[in-house]
């Protein structure tokens, strides 16, 4: 399958270099041109969980003027808006889009067509860019994608073959949102506290002041999907929670590695979804509207 992943950072890389070391004809899209270069140069190396390998890919600044059957956006949430300059790899393929947090689906939607639309959702990589053409990931816990429209004609099963013969733990949802939700869960307890305090996943689960903090932001997330309806299974957030630290106790959240690298982050569709999504619905949540004005603040102070 001619696939094209448009965002190859950390997360974005993993899903070429595993792809493509399946066999695959995998194309690279960023913007960083040091690591496009790294790749182009060297192949594109991705370690960790998966094993260590290095692949050949071709890799770009700008989409190409070329056509795939298959285009990944894992770009960060902010910058989904850029499909739009690469959607003519897909003139008649599918999209499928990867980000973190709520939001990013609607955009994409707007600019590829509903009913051409998968929306995937990442749980436990752990993923970073040691250097410029290397991904490594910590853990590697499954890959789940659901149609974006239920009157869609896209054979989704067979997007989640490609993924399964690459290595990946990856099934079909009927309902991704409920993923979405629990994933967030997570996030809204690690993401921006991570950033804040420089800590990684599992020194945030140790330290006794910054843990409550921690509970309490996915306890808000917990209740407000279960206020609008979300069928989530998770029962026991504070242990959900603690379980997902536990398996990747070394992880830094995309977020504090936004801000390590000077870079404007995602804390708007993650934390700051959370007190989003709360006053439509007529209640509050005070600690993720407090831990995303933070971070916010933190930005402001030291990426201008």
């Amino acid at each position: 399958m001619r696939i094209a992943v448009l965002g190859c950072g950390a997360m974005g890389s993993i899903y070429a270099g595993l792809l493509a070391s399946s066999g695959h004809d995998v194309c690279c899209i960023d913007t960083n041109k040091e690591h496009v270069d790294a790749i182009n140069t060297y192949g594109l190396r991705v370690s960790g969980a998966s094993g260590d390998r290095t692949v050949k890919v071709k890799a770009y600044t700008k989409a190409p003027e070329t056509e795939a059957d298959l285009l990944i956006v894992a770009l960060k949430a902010a910058n989904v808006s850029a499909v739009e300059e690469a959607k003519h790899l897909i003139t008649n393929g599918t999209t499928l889009t990867i980000q973190n947090g709520l939001g990013s689906s609607e955009i994409v939607a707007e600019i590829i067509g509903a009913e051409r639309l998968i929306v995937g959702v990442a749980q436990g990589f752990g993923a970073s860019l040691p250097e410029p053409g290397h991904s490594h990931h910590n853990d590697m816990r499954a890959i789940r994608l659901g149609l974006y429209s239920q009157s869609s004609r896209i054979e989704l099963e067979e997007i989640v073959q490609v993924w399964a013969s690459a290595g990946f733990d990856a099934t079909a949802e009927p309902n991704i949102s409920v993923l979405q939700w629990e994933k967030l869960i997570c996030n809204a307890a690690y993401s921006g506290l991570c950033a804040l305090t420089g800590m990684t996943v599992g020194e945030v689960l140790d330290d006794p002041i910054v843990s409550n903090v921690s509970r309490s932001a996915a306890l808000e997330a917990w209740h407000i999907a279960k206020k609008k309806g979300v069928e989530i299974t998770v029962e026991d957030p504070e242990g959900y929670v603690r379980e997902f630290a536990e398996r990747m106790r070394s992880a830094k959240p995309s977020v504090l590695l936004d801000i390590e690298a000077g870079r404007f982050s995602e804390i708007e569709v993650i934390n700051g979804a959370v007190d989003k999504e709360a006053r439509q619905l007529g209640m509050e949540a005070p600690v993720n509207a407090t831990i995303t004005a933070l971070v916010k603040s933190l930005e402001e102070r030291t990426l201008k």
